[in-house]
């Protein structure tokens, strides 16, 4: 018991400050959408990394090169594990990376709100003028039509995490989307038929990387593997 204690005291925080974790924020948002997660995993001794990247400038594929970036910049800090947050596109971008990537310190992702199966609001949406200038390039390549990007990644070589909102905060888009959904995203398009563990939280999509709850659960899956609260399989 004693030895136990003396190990969590003194050798866990050592071990996490081997480990690094990239923050991937979504489309139209910044990296200060990403502050209280990056706050929360510092406080427990990753090496954080949480940087802008123009997700309305460019398509999917080249956006995924900022995942990179990241990992260069974890790597360069002596990390040994390298691990991932995404918020939205955020996930999306690492799918897409790691098509055609192998990178050996890569383990874990957590992805919050990701459309991995596209979101009937790109479909239903993008061909408004509105739309189009709001999500850029990239916002044309979200829809849930086969051929979507989305829909064409093939698995990656990491355990996955996933966290769906079941909250709505955005009505002129209930129409377009199955229930239960976030406001952006559906329950069901999170969902990915190779992900380890996956939950649902009373969250809205724009909101849901600032909660509570979703910042215990990031570091229960990337420190444990799953999460503490009950599976939403």
């Amino acid at each position: 018991m004693r030895l136990t204690l003396y190990f969590l005291l003194f050798f866990a925080p050592v071990l996490q400050a081997n480990e690094c974790v990239v923050l991937l924020h979504g489309m139209g948002r910044t990296s200060y959408s990403m502050n209280a997660i990056e706050d929360s995993l510092a406080k427990e001794h990753y090496t954080v990394i949480n940087n802008s990247y123009p997700s309305t400038e460019q398509d999917i594929q080249q956006l995924a090169s900022v995942v990179g970036d990241g990992i260069a910049e974890c790597k360069k800090a002596g990390a040994q594990s390298i691990h991932f947050v995404t918020h939205s596109l955020g996930g999306i971008l690492v799918r897409q990376y790691f098509q055609d990537n192998v990178v050996a310190e890569a383990k874990r992702v957590v992805m919050l709100g990701p459309p991995n199966h596209g979101s009937e609001v790109a479909t239903n949406k993008k061909d408004q003028w509105w739309y189009k200038m709001a999500t850029g390039p990239a916002g044309q390549q979200l829809g849930t039509e086969a051929d979507s990007t989305p829909n064409q990644l093939k698995s990656i070589p990491l355990e996955i995490g996933i966290v769906a909102g079941t909250e709505s905060l955005d009505p002129w888009f209930a129409g377009d989307l199955p229930k239960p959904n976030d406001g952006k995203v559906s329950v069901e398009s999170a969902k990915l038929a190779e992900m380890k563990d996956f939950i649902t939280v009373p969250h809205s999509h724009t909101f849901m990387a600032n909660a509570d709850v979703v910042a215990s659960q990031i570091k229960s899956f990337l420190q444990q593997g799953h999460f503490t609260l009950m599976s939403g399989r």
